[in-house]
């Protein structure tokens, strides 16, 4: 896991265990850490409350890796999820990515692969040109693209 040292690894795998056997999905690792926020609704509204109490190492070992992040796909999603939801909330979501890596990682036995930092660029580079533009206009400049020769 990125941003997560010996000392994390070890605590992670002391919380958890080895072989993940007691989790089935990683739904159920998120919610027995309780990294998952809570979702109550009531006649057709929907209200968001604050994460529970859960496993308080393994929150904590989270909270560190995920205010770790830079240069990686979970920076990026956090500064994605900051921008309209907050601090607190992004960081809830990073957390809540973590630890499905972890889940993933320790079932398969595989390194952790990390998307990237430019993964939402790529994903949708239309939609990236759109928003430089968008940007640049705003400040009152004009914007030409020219392909690279190649």
């Amino acid at each position: 896991m990125p941003a997560a040292d010996r000392t994390a690894a070890e605590i992670i795998i002391s919380g958890t265990g080895e072989n993940m056997a007691a989790f089935a999905t990683a739904g159920d690792l998120v919610s027995w850490i309780r990294v998952c926020p809570c979702v109550n609704e009531s006649a057709g509204m929907n209200t968001t409350s604050h994460t529970l109490h859960g496993n308080a190492n393994l929150k904590h070992i989270l909270r560190k890796a995920a205010t770790k992040q830079t240069g990686s796909y979970y920076a990026v999603y956090y500064r994605r999820i900051a921008a309209r939801r907050g601090h607190q909330r992004a960081l809830a979501a990073v957390m809540h990515k973590l630890a499905i890596a972890v889940r993933d990682v320790l079932t398969d036995n595989v390194t952790h692969h990390d998307l990237g930092a430019e993964y939402y660029t790529r994903r949708n580079l239309q939609r990236a040109v759109r928003q430089i533009v968008k940007q640049d206009y705003a400040f009152g400049l004009t914007v030409r693209f020219d392909p690279i020769p190649a």
